[in-house]
């Protein structure tokens, strides 16, 4: 996905779902969020809704991974 023409809010939370720096049995964990925030921005246009709608999923990926630690 081309983000260069995204606003910056939209490219900056996008950032956090990248995964591939987490250990492989985390990584299972993180990717369905980074398939469903890019695939979100890839339809809708950016705006607050959007920024928001993206931390709150944000905050979700890192509650299921901080959960996946635990188990």
């Amino acid at each position: 996905m081309d983000t260069s023409e995204r606003h910056p809010s939209t490219t900056h939370v996008l950032r956090y779902f990248e995964y591939d720096h987490l250990p492989e049995h985390l990584q299972a964990f993180s990717q369905p969020f980074h398939g469903l925030a890019h695939g979100l921005v890839d339809h809708l246009p950016d705006g607050p809704e959007l920024t928001a709608g993206l931390r709150k999923l944000l905050e979700a990926k890192d509650c299921i991974v901080r959960a996946a630690l635990d188990a």
